[in-house]
């Protein structure tokens, strides 16, 4: 799917965010565990029957947001050159219907989606006259019934699109107010300062806008514009394993599916009779009717939004062992190279090459921004070999910051290359250094540990060179050859 081009309708839209907040504050406000603006609207859940409701819905789980004040500056000497941000949507709906009945049954319709609604109607005395409104769109249910508000499966509620803006917020707090590593406005020319591209998933490019507005919000764009939100088409994307264009991949996490099945079915069979009431009698497995991941989806968005799930489901202690079969279903393929090559390896490939550009002839945009989901986050630290097994949370993120020296020894570094360009060799890259960051951690990548692959006395500060050694074994020469079915 191509996104529209010029992109600039549906971010032109967000400048009516003021008056879309005039026209809610009179309403009642979406319990929220963020301490942000609010954009929702509450509408009560379809509400199961007293027989049925035995319990109190809980407070919202609050997801880790970006923690602005507790960002370790890097050591004397380096200067941020390049920020890569790869961050997972906001909190959405399940994808699919599960958990609707037995004894605690979660909702079936999610009256959740009221911002995105109420703000296309919101906007429609900003258009020009010559402008089509834009027009307002309901759910109607199989019975034909309109249901205003009611979210699509697996759409981004406004609980997520609350944090996605703040997340933006955060990303101005941190890299235009804090660090003043980019400016307060948007130059004519933005696309050379900042990038953003999102997957083709409505909740993807949804949060996207919504963390572009919070960082750079209409009024700070420039005579330009706002910036450009890119998207690619399905076969061509790189921030999740592409298993759709690479039949290779397919095949292969399939086998290690089924080995997470063979290994992790056992585990799950003690919860039987603690589960199988709220699963219409049915035993809870990896490759079960209702899937455990499916499950699991449902249980982490219903308690992100302070929607009550049957108890057991909010044990920790069974939360644990069912997660431990669902990542090892989705992600369990990430330990061997040939997954890690075939699904990471066109994300890392990108990733190398725009650093290198950037250390090697300052070319390329200083923020990157990209909107994708868990399944790229976890391939991405499962491939890095720093997974922790538990399942990224909404609006969870992973950074790349490229430093670049500044003190005496780089003053050194064009003679010494100049140097080793004539004697024909190519001159050390110890002048820049990675780090990544995952969810405010610093993360120690293991594939720098060896002496002189990273910054002296701290290792989480990878050297690019050996950053980039190693992600060129994981990028195929060849991806389309590789990804047939036959190739070795």
């Amino acid at each position: 799917m191509h996104l529209p081009q010029p992109c600039t309708l549906s971010l032109a839209l967000l400048s009516a965010s003021s008056t879309l907040l005039q026209a809610a504050a009179a309403l009642p406000v979406l319990a929220s565990p963020l301490p942000s603006i609010n954009i929702g609207v509450d509408v009560p859940m379809d509400t199961p029957s007293p027989s049925q409701q035995h319990y109190a819905d809980p407070a919202p789980v609050p997801q880790t947001g970006l923690d602005v004040a507790g960002y370790p500056p890097a050591p004397p000497g380096l200067a941020l050159a390049q920020v890569h941000v790869y961050v997972r949507h906001g909190e959405r709906t399940p994808v699919g219907v599960r958990l609707n009945t037995g004894p605690a049954p979660v909702p079936e319709h999610w009256m959740l989606c009221n911002a995105a609604h109420a703000f296309r109607g919101a906007v429609a005395d900003l258009l020009p006259p010559d402008e089509d409104a834009p027009f307002r769109r309901v759910v109607e249910r199989k019975d034909g019934t309109p249901a205003d508000g009611q979210c699509l499966l697996g759409e981004l509620t406004d609980v997520g699109r609350e944090s996605t803006y703040a997340y933006g917020r955060a990303l101005r707090a941190l890299y235009i107010d804090r660090l003043a590593f980019l400016p307060p406005t948007l130059p004519p020319a933005a696309d050379a300062l900042v990038y953003f591209r999102s997957t083709h998933a409505p909740r993807t490019l949804a949060s996207l806008q919504q963390i572009m507005r919070g960082m750079y919000p209409p009024p700070t764009w420039g005579a330009g514009g706002g910036p450009v939100l890119r998207v690619r088409n399905a076969k061509d994307e790189t921030l999740s394993g592409n298993a759709l264009a690479c039949p290779k991949l397919r095949t292969l996490l399939y086998s290690f599916a089924q080995a997470a099945a063979a290994a992790h079915n056992a585990t799950l069979a003690p919860l039987d009779a603690t589960l199988s009431k709220y699963l219409n009698g049915a035993p809870l497995r990896v490759d079960g009717s209702p899937r455990a991941s499916g499950v699991m989806d449902t249980v982490r968005a219903a308690r992100a939004h302070g929607i009550a799930v049957p108890p057991p489901l909010s044990d920790a202690r069974v939360v644990r062992v069912i997660e431990a079969a669902v990542v090892a279903e989705w992600f369990g393929g990430y330990k061997a190279e040939g997954v890690r090559r075939l699904g990471m390896g066109p994300l890392l490939g990108e990733l190398g090459a725009k650093l290198g550009a950037m250390a090697g002839e300052g070319r390329g945009a200083r923020l990157l921004v990209h909107s994708g989901h868990d399944a790229g986050l976890a391939a991405l630290l499962a491939t890095l070999d720093v997974f922790d097994d538990a399942w990224p949370e909404f609006t969870a993120s992973i950074t790349f910051e490229l430093f670049s020296r500044t003190d005496a020894t780089k003053q050194r570094g064009p003679v010494l290359q100049r140097v080793m360009a004539t004697l024909g060799r190519a001159a050390p890259s110890d002048d820049h250094y990675v780090r990544m960051r995952y969810q405010n951690k610093n993360m120690v990548l293991p594939l720098c540990a060896g002496a002189g692959d990273h910054l002296p006395g701290h290792p989480e500060f990878c050297t690019l060179a050996k950053f980039r050694a190693r992600v060129a074994e994981l990028v195929p020469a060849d991806w389309e050859g590789e990804c047939a079915v036959d190739s070795p």
